[in-house]
C-alpha cells in the first residue's frame, strides 16, 4: 500500500466539486477545494471525499492529475438536510474504507470538515492508524445561541465536537476568535493551531470595477451593495434587506442592491429566497433589487469588482469566506462583528463591523461609505493590501502543508511499525 504524502480530505455535506450557491453550497466547499487543489500543487496527493447527493454526478471528478472529488453514496443519491444526515454516517465511513480496499490506498492524514466530518474521521481512526486534523467551519455551542428551534441533533453534535477537539492530532482554528470560542465553549484540552482561509488573489482583483460593471450592464454612476452566500437565515440577509430600506439613497442616487446566491427551488434555501423576495416587496425595494442565483465561478469576480461594498450581515461566522473576496477584489466590506469577521475585516481600516441584526447600524454602515467615495476607495485598497499580507490560499496550504508534513512523519513511523 501506498501512504507517502497522500491525504484525505473529508466533508461529507460540503461537496468541493458543486456549484457554488447551490443550497449546502458555501464557505466550507470553496475551502476544501481550494485547500485540495493547492495542497495538489505543492505535491501532495488529494482525496477529498464527500456524499453523492444525485444519482448523475460523477462518481469522481479529477480537477487536476494530484487532486479529485470522490462522491460516496450514503443513503439515497438526493440531497438531505445536514441536520438530518448523521445516520448515514456509518455506511460512508464503509464505503470510504471500501474505497481504500478496491483501491490499495492507506491514508496516513485525515483532515476533516464539520462535525460530521470529524464523526467520520474518528471512526477510521478505530479501524485503521492515521493522524487526524480538523476544521470546524462552524461551532455548535455558538450556533446554538442564535436560533430559535434547537434540532433533534445538538446534543450529538455538541458530544461529537467536544470529543474530536480533545481526540484529534490538530484542530485548525480559522482565527483568534474561534480559537477563544473553542477553549471557552467546547473543551480546555486538544491542540489548536491558529491557519486562516484564504483566497484567490490572482483571480479576485483581476478586474477592474469599470470593466466589472460593462460586463454586468451597470452604469458607472450606480451605487451597488452586494450580498453573496447561501439563503439561511442566520446569514443575516433580512438585516441588509431592511437597512437600505433606511437607506438616505433610495430615491436620491441610482442604488442597486444584489443578493447573489440561492435558487428558487430546494429546501430551507428556497423558503430563506421566498421569504426575503417578500421583505423587498413590502419595502417596496423591488425595483432596484435583484437576484442573479447561483453564480458560475468565473462571474463572480465581476460583481464583487462591480460593488461599492459588500456586506456580511451573518449572525456568526467562524471565519467569513465572502469577506476576502470582496476584499481581495478592492471592495470594502461591512461585516457583522462576530466571530472570525472580527480578524478577517478591519474596522476602519478595510471596513466597518456592526452589531449582528442591527439594521440600524448597518443602515449608518452603508450610509456612511457610499456617501464618502474617496474614503471608499481608501478602504478598498487596503483591503486588497490586507488580503495579500494574510489570505492567499498558496500561503494558507503552505501552513496547512507543514503541520501535515509533521504529523504524516510520525503517521509513517507508526505505519512502519505495524507493518514489521
Amino acid at each position: 500500500m501506498n501512504a507517502g504524502k497522500r491525504i484525505a480530505l473529508i466533508s461529507v455535506h460540503g461537496d468541493p466539486a458543486i456549484e457554488i450557491g447551490k443550497e449546502e453550497a458555501g464557505g466550507q466547499n470553496v475551502y476544501v477545494r481550494q485547500v485540495g487543489e493547492a495542497l495538489a500543487r505543492q505535491g501532495w496527493q488529494v482525496d477529498m471525499f464527500t456524499r453523492k447527493t444525485n444519482p448523475t454526478q460523477s462518481s469522481i471528478v479529477q480537477h487536476s492529475p494530484n487532486c479529485r472529488t470522490i462522491r460516496l453514496v450514503a443513503g439515497s443519491e438526493t440531497f438531505i438536510p445536514r441536520d438530518q444526515l448523521f445516520e448515514y454516517l456509518p455506511t460512508f465511513v464503509d464505503q470510504l474504507r471500501q474505497f481504500q480496499r478496491d483501491n490499495q490506498i492507506q491514508y496516513s492524514l485525515v483532515h476533516t470538515n464539520y462535525w460530521l466530518s470529524a464523526w467520520v474521521g474518528m471512526e477510521l481512526k478505530k479501524h485503521q492508524p492515521l493522524k487526524q486534523i480538523h476544521t470546524y467551519h462552524s461551532l455548535g455551542a455558538i450556533k446554538y445561541q442564535s436560533v430559535s428551534e434547537i434540532p433533534a441533533i445538538a446534543a450529538t453534535r455538541l458530544e461529537v465536537e467536544k470529543t474530536c477537539l480533545e481526540t484529534a492530532d490538530c484542530i485548525v482554528a480559522t482565527s483568534p476568535q474561534e480559537q477563544e470560542h473553542m477553549r471557552q465553549f467546547v473543551s480546555s484540552q486538544g491542540k489548536i493551531e491558529i491557519i486562516p482561509c484564504g483566497t484567490d488573489i490572482d483571480r479576485f482583483g483581476s478586474v477592474s470595477s469599470s470593466e466589472a460593471r460593462l460586463r454586468l450592464g451597470i452604469p458607472k454612476s450606480s451605487l451597488v451593495v452586494l450580498y453573496v452566500g447561501r439563503f439561511d437565515q442566520r446569514k443575516g440577509i433580512e438585516t441588509l434587506v431592511k437597512a437600505i430600506g433606511k437607506s438616505i439613497f433610495p430615491g436620491l442616487a441610482d442604488i442597486r442592491l444584489i443578493i447573489v446566491g440561492g435558487s428558487r427551488s430546494g429546501q430551507s434555501d428556497g423558503i430563506e429566497r421566498e421569504r426575503i423576495e417578500g421583505i423587498v416587496d413590502e419595502l417596496g425595494l423591488r425595483e432596484f433589487t435583484t437576484f442573479p442565483g447561483q453564480v458560475d465561478h468565473d462571474e463572480l469576480p465581476n460583481y464583487y469588482a462591480a460593488a461599492n461594498l459588500c456586506v456580511v450581515p451573518s449572525h456568526y461566522e467562524p471565519f467569513g469566506l465572502v469577506a476576502i473576496e470582496a476584499m481581495a477584489s478592492g471592495t470594502p466590506v461591512v461585516a457583522s462583528d462576530v466571530g472570525g469577521l472580527k480578524f478577517t475585516v478591519a474596522d476602519e481600516k478595510t471596513g466597518l463591523l456592526c452589531p449582528p441584526q442591527d439594521e440600524e447600524s448597518f443602515k449608518e454602515a452603508i450610509d456612511r461609505i457610499l456617501s464618502r467615495p474617496t474614503w471608499q476607495k481608501k478602504l478598498g485598497k487596503a483591503a486588497r493590501q490586507r488580503v495579500e499580507t494574510m489570505f492567499s490560499w498558496n500561503g494558507v496550504a503552505q501552513q496547512l502543508s507543514d503541520l501535515y508534513e509533521s504529523l504524516n512523519e510520525e503517521a509513517l513511523e507508526e505505519l512502519t511499525l505495524i507493518s514489521a
